[in-house]
């Protein structure tokens, strides 16, 4: 098995650093399977229901938005990168509804970085992510941590 080298390290995520992925058309199977599986509301699961409910058409789960969101920047960098996982959502917003036939892509900006003290080849991204649809509304912001491998690991410290 070849382990191929990352393109992207903890030490390239500067402050300010913005990436844009997609788009990503909203298919109508693919809201029904979603919902059918993670979100089973009647609005996720039906044009009929979607039409009667605030949505006013069948709508994208919140879920399903964010994992489509996550693919994108699966496929963008993350899959290129030294990706360690995250430690959580500090907040996860839907602001307006994807509906099937929208079009998503996904932006994500860095706001700070640092060390992890406990783990020395370890770094810490804060970062904003933004879904947006096909009118450049935003339609979902999470903010988040991520833990990525250190291209440079620091020192092990004294008194650890």
């Amino acid at each position: 098995m070849t382990t191929k080298t990352p393109r992207w390290y903890w030490e390239d995520f500067t402050e300010g650093l913005t990436m844009e992925f997609g788009p990503k058309k909203v298919e109508r199977d693919e809201v029904i399977a979603f919902a059918s599986q993670f979100d089973p509301q009647p609005f996720h699961l039906s044009e009929e229901a979607g039409k009667a409910s605030l949505f006013k058409g069948l709508a994208a789960s919140g879920w399903h938005t964010a994992s489509m969101v996550m693919r994108l920047m699966c496929d963008g960098f993350i899959l290129d990168s030294s990706s360690l996982g995250s430690p959580g959502l500090d907040s996860l917003k839907w602001l307006k509804p994807v509906m099937v036939g929208d079009e998503i892509r996904a932006r994500m900006r860095v706001l700070g970085t640092r060390p992890m003290k406990s783990k020395p080849h370890v770094g810490l991204v804060q970062t904003v992510w933004e879904a947006l649809n096909q009118r450049d509304e935003i339609v979902m912001v999470i903010e988040s941590w991520a833990m990525f491998g250190r291209r440079e690991p620091a020192p092990p410290s004294m008194g650890n």
